[in-house]
């Protein structure tokens, strides 16, 4: 089974940080593009940011400046890393991850059950 498993999120104050983590687990070989999306309340999901195997890097621009997503390919781990917190940031992050070799064979656009962010103001 392979799964990603994400960690962090909570509440906030506009200003502060907060730090997400992602865990792909299960007999993964190689994976391509991991990244962050979000979902507030009553609009569609939308990239935050992506980091593929070379570490190259790509961000919304309404977080740009403000977070960082770095990755750990050893460890099949990403973090996002929240500065400067804002009240528009709120809503469920979801960890992705596309074009995965597994023992199972390939699989692609795999996602986390998602974890809870509130920036309050």
């Amino acid at each position: 089974q392979v799964q990603l498993v994400e960690s962090g999120g909570g509440l906030e104050q506009a200003g502060g940080s907060l730090r997400l983590s992602c865990t792909a687990s299960g007999r993964i070989f190689t994976i391509g593009v991991m990244g962050w999306y979000r979902q507030a309340p009553g609009k569609q999901r939308e990239l935050v940011a992506t980091i593929d195997s070379g570490g190259s890097t790509n961000y919304a621009d309404s977080v740009k400046g403000r977070f960082t997503i770095s990755r750990d390919n050893a460890n099949r781990i990403i973090d996002l890393q929240m500065n400067s917190l804002k009240p528009q940031d709120t809503a469920v992050y979801y960890c992705n991850a596309d074009r995965l070799t597994t023992a199972w064979g390939p699989r692609y656009d795999l996602w986390g059950q998602g974890t809870q962010v509130t920036v309050s103001s």
